[in-house]
Order: C-alpha cells, then structure tokens, then sequence
C-alpha cells in the first residue's frame, strides 16, 4: 500500500450557478498544510487573500448553509503526527472570511478531513489516530459523540438525501456506513486497497471510493452496499467529486515523485453506470494543459486533494 502523506492543497468552492460560457464567479478556499494558512480567491477578479493559521490544515469545508468555513489539521507547535491529546483542531471561521476563527475546538488525534451535516448543526472530522469519526455540535461549541470506524479513516462525504456518511478506511480497506440520526456506523463496505475519499452521485444511488494502492475509481451500490465494479484512472488517485447534475465524475490523481501523475481524469457518468467488474469500455479524458508536478525532496508527492461545498 502507498504511504499516505500529508494534503499541501485541499479545496473548498462556494460556486454560483454558472454557465459554460459565463465568467468564472464565487470563491474558493484553500487548505495551505504546509503554509500553516487558507487562502480565499475570488473567481471573478482572481484576486488571492491569505491568512496565517495556528494549524497546518489538511482540509477545508464550506457548510451546507455557505455561512461558515471549517479547516482541520495538526497544531504548528505539535507537528503533523503530534500525540498529544489537543494536538489536532477543528478551526471554525465566519463568511465572509475574516483573520480569526470563531472558535476552536480540539480534536484528540489526528483529524483529516471535515463535513457538516445538512443543517449545517454538526461538524464530522475524521480521526486517524483514534480510528473514529468525531461529531461537534457547532451551536453548543463541543463535541458530542465519537462513532468507531476502519483502521485510518480519512476522506468523508454525506449521502445528497444527509441521512448517511460514507468514510473511507485507508488501512482496512473499507467504507464505513454511519447513520446521521443515530450517530452510529451501521455497516462496513469491502472496496479494495488503500480507500482514500468516497463521493456520490447526485440521485444517490451509486457511491464512488478512490483505491490509491490500485489506481482505480470503486463503484459501490448504495442500496446492497456493495462494491459492482472498477474504473482504472492515474497514479494513486486521491479525490472524486461527482457533478450535482449527475453526468460526470472527476477523479484527482496524486502520483509521487518519481512517477508524478498531477492529471485529473473526467468520466461521463451514464459509462460508469454501465461498469460490472473489470474491462470495463470508458469515455475517459485527460485534463487539458495538465500542470507539471512541484517537485519535492519526499520520495511521495503531496495529496492534490478535492474538497467542494456548492451552495450560496
């Protein structure tokens, strides 16, 4: 199995409806881990404000109600694999975007990724150190439950009808199935090597595993919960994000130093709908103009995660 490393890029957009031929507008933030800040650039004018951070954050998200940011990470003072037990933070920050967070709350272990609830009421932040999904109440400012999961749980998404999490287990192998209202993992998912985020589509009914040490898309029925098939993509595949219209699904390939990838694959959904099992017949593109890798002293290139929240 790949090592997996720390994100340097992780995106949140908070986009307006736009069309294909219209100007680029909203704002999208961005999760710099190894500049200890977030960056917010606005889309119209390209203009980039950066603030400085006490954390190193891994991840941004935007909440379902497009009224605050959320950045999780290790705390600067504790490093990225600190052990102590406030050594990670959830971060919060009021939009429009201001130079401190609202408040702070500890994360015991080693948090990775973070994504609200529908009611934007509850933050889940997945903790690699604990094997566990941690659940803040943001209204009340504490944490109120810690759900167990596979071994090393990373990416997360809620299911488009907010009823269900999928989280990925990145040393089990596995997706872990947590039921909203009850706060408890309900079911776990067989889906391959090295499971770093999940997606869904936009009706539901087909979820979506990057298999980093396989560089291939899982394809899972949400009704079964089962894995149907693979999709071979690039080098150790990262994120997904499914469109909200359903037709496409584009997958971020992370690569390494010595086998840099830096590419982004785009699939037209109605093809994947068609995949069961292996060899399977895909309309797959590159990116256009892909952008070389930064190179770096690690033998791993960092993730090149994908993280959007589309709303207000």
């Amino acid at each position: 199995m790949r090592k997996l490393i720390s994100a340097s890029l992780l995106l949140a957009f908070s986009l307006a409806a736009t069309s294909v031929l219209a100007a680029p507008s909203g704002t999208v933030f961005t999760a710099n881990e190894r500049g200890n800040s977030i960056s917010q650039i606005t889309l119209a004018d390209g203009k980039v404000a950066t603030i400085p951070l006490e954390i190193s954050p891994h991840n941004v998200q935007v909440s379902a109600d497009g009224k605050r940011l959320l950045a999780v990470g290790m705390n600067i003072h504790a490093g990225h694999h600190g052990s102590g037990q406030s050594a990670g933070e959830l971060q919060v920050f009021d939009l429009p975007l201001g130079g401190k967070p609202s408040f702070v709350l500890p994360v015991a272990g080693h948090p990775g990724h973070v994504v609200t609830d529908r009611d934007s009421k509850l933050a889940f932040v997945t903790d690699a150190g604990n094997n566990a999904v941690q659940v803040y109440d943001l209204a009340s400012k504490s944490q109120i439950a810690s759900i167990k999961t596979g071994t090393y749980p990373h990416g997360l998404r809620l299911s488009p009808n907010g009823s269900i999490l999928y989280v990925a287990n990145v040393k089990s192998d596995s997706v872990s199935v947590i039921d909203v209202a009850s706060l408890q993992e309900t079911g776990r998912i067989a889906v391959g090597n090295a499971p770093v985020q999940v997606g869904f589509a936009a009706d539901g009914k087909q979820a979506y595993v990057s298999l980093s040490a396989e560089n291939a898309l899982g394809l899972i029925d949400t009704a079964s919960r089962k894995l149907t098939g693979k999709v071979k993509v690039g080098r150790n595949p990262i994120q997904m994000y499914a469109t909200p219209d359903g037709s496409k699904v584009f997958v971020a390939n992370q690569g390494s130093s010595k086998q840099p990838d830096g590419r982004a694959d785009r699939y037209v959904r109605e093809a994947i709908g068609r995949a069961h099992g292996q060899g399977v017949a895909m309309a797959r593109h590159r990116a256009q103009q892909p952008q070389p890798p930064v190179p770096r002293q690690r033998e791993e290139r960092d993730c090149a995660n994908l993280s959007y929240c589309l709303g207000a």
